[in-house]
């Protein structure tokens, strides 16, 4: 089978040249530890490189996409700083091959969060603020064909993602019930709820926390978490305005290509 550097090479090159096949040389469908290995490998290229982590994503957060793939528990990817685009701000059509966008609910935490056993009141206890979010998904994979091992390998289909500008304290904030509205030049595109992701965001952020404190990586104060979609993902075409309106904690906005 290929090798975790040679798959991870491809991977990295796939940014520049385009969507490559799935990963079937290199990964069995549902491997979870070479698929891993194989982010991390491309987590320590660029950092070697001079990006810097910011953060993890949470994905798979859906049942329904868990079914879909297979599996029973999300994944995560990492966050760098040059993911981040302004609330407000543009993402030019040549950094992204075949994007989506969803609807998320972002925690910054505030302390540090080790413990192999936390639960929601340890996220609640470590967090500073929530704030809305969207994440941009993408996929090098040709035509969204992927599996479990695939999406995992590809630093969860992560692209880039945009905080909104409110950051609420999460002491009395419902993000269980509060709904979420995605629109898309105006017009409604995905509905949700926080119950959606994982039955709370909360709760995938917790997973996070003790599957990266059981790695020997814990999250650390300062990062932020994307917690899960909180509805299905949107496809974007060129020129698209993208609104994320999230009950109890505002809004977070950006432009696919050129303003119009």
């Amino acid at each position: 089978m290929e090798s975790i550097e040679t798959a991870a090479r491809r991977l990295r090159e796939a940014y520049g040249i385009g969507q490559i096949q799935p990963l079937r040389s290199a990964l069995d469908p549902l491997d979870a530890t070479k698929a891993y290995a194989i982010q991390a490998a491309n987590t320590k290229y660029w950092t070697s490189q001079g990006r810097r982590v910011v953060g993890r994503k949470v994905g798979l957060t859906a049942r329904a996409v868990q079914v879909q793939l297979g599996v029973d528990q999300p994944d995560f990817g990492v966050l760098f700083a040059d993911m981040q685009i302004a609330h407000q701000g543009a993402l030019p059509m040549s950094k992204v091959l075949q994007p989506k966008a969803e609807a998320e609910v972002a925690i910054v935490l505030g302390r540090d969060l080790n413990h192999p056993d936390a639960k929601i009141g340890d996220v609640l206890a470590a967090a500073d603020h929530a704030v809305a979010a969207i994440e941009i998904v993408d996929s090098r994979i040709a035509n969204w064909k992927i599996t479990y091992a695939d999406t995992v390998a590809d630093n969860g289909s992560s692209a880039y993602f945009v905080l909104g500008p409110l950051k609420k304290q999460l002491a009395g904030l419902d993000l269980y019930t509060c709904g979420m509205a995605l629109e898309v030049n105006g017009a409604l595109a995905s509905l949700g709820a926080g119950a959606a992701c994982l039955g709370h965001p909360l709760e995938a952020a917790a997973w996070l926390a003790r599957t990266l404190a059981k790695n020997g990586e814990p999250l650390r104060a300062g990062d932020v978490v994307l917690t899960g979609a909180l509805g299905p993902m949107v496809t974007l075409q060129p020129g698209d305005r993208v609104e994320a309106k999230i009950g109890g904690i505002g809004g977070a906005s950006f432009v696919y290509g050129d303003r119009r």
